[in-house]
């Protein structure tokens, strides 16, 4: 499935990524630095919440893109809700 998405719409997911990305490279750090083991997996946690909330956002952005679309065939909606709820739990 192709999820053409205008760049303003995905602003929020790309904003998103990019901390999840800074947050990522501090753990990095934090681990070459020999860090708590507390403090590393605090921080690696917030950096899998960025990256899911990203997902879900791109997600949902292509769900509403895919539903306003009404040329779709019926045979075409299943398939769509099929592969879209297969995007859901690949990040649950």
């Amino acid at each position: 499935m192709e999820l053409d998405m205008a760049a303003d719409e995905l602003k929020a997911a790309l904003n998103r990524l990019r901390r999840a990305q800074g947050q990522l490279a501090g753990v990095i750090k934090m681990i070459e630095d020999g860090r708590d083991c507390e403090d590393v997996v605090t921080q690696l946690a917030a950096v899998s919440r960025a990256l899911d909330r990203a997902g879900f956002a791109i997600i949902a952005t292509g769900l509403q893109h895919c539903l306003t679309e009404e040329t779709q065939q019926a045979g075409d909606r299943e398939r769509l809700r099929a592969r879209l709820e297969k995007l859901f739990l690949s990040l649950a």
